[in-house]
């Protein structure tokens, strides 16, 4: 007996020393010395477990959650049928071409944005919003910073208000099975709230600087207008169909979630215009890679039973997972620590509560304001700006990321301590 034992001991060691590497590689970003990313650091843990014997292909197979990879891969083709149709680009330039005060403008951003976010992924919204946004408060003169700002902000904390809203959330929803009509109602209140402070936190950052002095060529912007998809009226109608058709169904039947959406997907790739290539380039498949990595690298220690002990112990030292305070302070820190998805994939099996999924989906999404890493919106954003010539640092995002993301998560804690009293 003593052999086996031995052999257990080793192989829990190693697991663990593999999962601390891949978590290693998301706190950084990648590994020293090594050019890899978040995602090809649990690519590589998924494929040191198969090497060493510890998971077969099988087995890692079946530890990948399916159904929110369908799920997330089908609104990833969905908005790609409304970005290349022209439909992001075309809502962008109506809300920048708005003859209202800057104030009033900062607020149409926000509430359009959340909006699009909640539905269509915020990832998606602020890659195809961020150069046509920056590019209208030029034209208009004003400091395109606090509009740039509030897409990002806007377009998380939006997305938690639905369960499509971000990868987070899609994951949330799928493994605890949560109610799409439940969840948007739990949700919406401390969304809305926090968006009106989103507003009311730049407008106040932001009162008598609205507009730069920034020379402004009219050829460049106009060279960068020429690059922008022009509105295809039929591929957005269609494109609209199908997400409005997959609310319905989501909130009216029983039809499971990813196989609707693959339904819709699929539809859309039935098209006599745009190429299957070009709607599948659109797809994120870095992403999707990096959710296979995290699921399989998180299902071999799980089987180890580490992560169960370590919940168990954490009880013991009166930090219980299952009641809201902690797991909302666990959220919180792992969120801005190895980003929301791998925190989101290592506290699901603590989520035993009623209120554990919406609370860890509203957390985990309100935390990535905080930084600008916390959350793949805000690189999306500060690097579109980057290529426009419109610097944003990370203590600029911070002088704003901070008081909102305070200001909606206390917002949060607020609103489930009402319920819970």
């Amino acid at each position: 007996m003593r052999p086996a034992s031995t052999t257990t001991i080793t192989v829990t060691a190693t697991v663990a020393v593999i999962f601390a590497v891949v978590y290693f590689g998301m706190i950084l970003g990648g590994l020293p010395f090594l050019q890899l990313d978040r995602t090809g650091v649990a690519l590589l843990g998924a494929i040191a477990l198969v090497a060493i014997g510890e998971m077969t292909p099988e087995q890692a197979a079946l530890a990948v959650h399916l159904p929110t990879l369908l799920l997330l891969f089908s609104f990833m083709v969905i908005s790609a049928q409304l970005r290349l149709g022209g439909f992001y680009t075309w809502v962008t330039q109506r809300i920048a071409a708005l003859a209202v005060t800057p104030p009033a403008l900062l607020a149409a951003v926000i509430a359009v944005v959340a909006t699009l976010a909640a539905v269509f992924s915020n990832d998606v919204v602020c890659l195809a919003v961020a150069p046509v946004l920056a590019d209208g408060c030029l034209r208009r003169g004003l400091d395109p910073v606090p509009f740039l700002l509030a897409l990002a902000c806007a377009a998380n904390i939006g997305s938690a208000a639905t369960l499509i809203g971000n990868p987070q959330n899609m994951l949330i929803g799928q493994v605890l099975k949560l109610p799409f009509g439940g969840y948007f109602l739990e949700a919406i209140v401390p969304v809305c709230l926090g968006l009106i402070a989103l507003w009311a936190i730049l407008a106040w950052q932001s009162r008598g600087r609205w507009y730069t002095a920034q020379a402004i060529e009219p050829s460049a912007l106009a060279a960068h207008e020429a690059n922008y998809p022009r509105l295809d009226r039929w591929q957005t109608a269609k494109g609209l169909a199908v997400a409005a058709a997959l609310i319905v169904a989501f909130l009216a039947t029983d039809v499971p979630h990813d196989v609707a959406a693959l339904t819709g997907a699929g539809v859309l790739l039935l098209s006599r215009q745009l190429h299957s290539t070009a709607m599948l380039g659109q797809v994120d498949w870095e992403l999707l890679v990096l959710f296979i990595g995290l699921f399989v690298v998180n299902r071999a220690l799980q089987d180890t039973g580490l992560a169960a002990q370590a919940v168990q112990w954490l009880a013991q030292q009166g930090v219980p997972l299952s009641e809201p305070a902690p797991l909302f302070a666990a959220t919180l820190v792992l969120s801005n620590v190895v980003s929301n998805v791998p925190a989101v994939m290592l506290l699901l099996p603590a989520a035993t509560e009623p209120f554990s999924g919406p609370l860890l989906a509203l957390v985990s999404t309100f935390a990535g304001n905080l930084f600008i890493v916390g959350s793949i919106a805000n690189l999306i954003v500060v690097d579109a700006a980057r290529r426009q010539g419109i610097a944003i640092g990370w203590r600029r995002h911070l002088r704003t990321g901070l008081p909102v993301t305070a200001a909606s998560l206390a917002i949060t804690a607020g609103w489930f301590a009402w319920r819970a009293a």
